[in-house]
C-alpha cells in the first residue's frame, strides 16, 4: 500500500484494482450478458457464477444433473478443496437455467452431460469464459471484469446485506475462515448508523 502525504493531511492510496463489482454493475453485467450472440446461455452462465460465488472451473464443470428442476436446487462441486453444498436456485435464475436448456435441447451436441456448451459443442474453456466475461464487461460499460469477479462480488454482496461471516464461509466453500473475513470487514454495512 502507498502513503502519500499533501500539506497536514495523511492520504491513503491503494494500488490494487477493485475486484468485484457492486450491485448495480453487477445488474448492468447480467443485462448486457443477454445482449450478446448467445445471450440466453451467457445470461444463465452469469447468474450462476455470481449467485452460486461459482469459480470460472466450477462454471464449466456444472453438469445437467447437478440442477434439480424440480426441487429449484443446484449442487455445486466446489474445487480448491473446498467444501460443496447444495444451493437453492432462485426463480430468475431458473426461468434462465430452463430457457438456457430449451435452446440447448436444439443444439445436435445436447447430449453433452455439461450444462453450459461451447459454439462447437464441447464444454466451455476457462480461457473462453475469461474473454466471453471482458467481452459482456466492456459491452456493459465495465473495465476488466474477469470472472473471479463475479465470485468476489457474491461474497461482498452477502457481507453488505447482514448475512454472518460463517453463512458466507459456508456458501462460498472456504475451508478456512480468513478467505472470508475479507468480505465481511470491509462491508459497508458495518459502518452505517456510527455517526446517529
Amino acid at each position: 500500500m502507498a502513503r502519500t502525504t499533501k500539506t497536514a493531511t495523511l492520504q491513503v492510496v491503494d494500488d490494487r484494482k477493485k475486484n468485484f463489482l457492486t450491485e448495480a454493475e453487477i445488474n448492468k453485467f447480467f443485462d448486457a450478458a443477454r445482449k450478446g450472440r448467445h445471450g440466453v446461455r451467457d445470461h444463465a452462465m452469469a447468474l450462476m457464477t455470481f449467485r452460486h460465488g461459482l469459480r470460472v472451473s466450477e462454471l464449466i464443470g456444472v453438469r445437467i444433473k447437478d440442477v434439480e428442476l424440480n426441487s429449484s436446487h443446484l449442487h455445486v462441486r466446489r474445487l480448491k478443496g473446498s467444501l460443496s453444498t447444495n444451493q437453492p436456485v432462485a426463480g430468475d435464475e431458473l426461468r434462465a437455467i430452463k430457457a438456457w436448456l430449451r435452446v440447448r435441447e436444439e443444439r445436435p451436441d445436447a447430449r453433452s452431460p455439461y450444462l453450459f456448451l461451447s459454439e462447437r459443442g464441447g464444454p466451455l474453456t476457462r480461457q473462453a469464459i475469461g474473454l466471453l466475461f471482458r467481452a459482456i464487461g466492456r459491452r456493459a460499460g465495465l473495465a476488466d471484469v474477469h470472472p473471479h469477479m463475479l465470485r468476489h462480488s457474491t461474497g461482498f454482496y452477502l457481507a453488505n446485506k447482514g448475512y454472518d461471516t460463517r453463512l458466507i464461509q459456508d456458501y462460498l466453500g472456504h475451508k478456512n475462515i480468513s478467505h472470508t473475513i475479507i468480505y465481511t470487514r470491509t462491508a459497508a454495512s458495518r459502518f452505517e448508523g456510527l455517526w446517529r
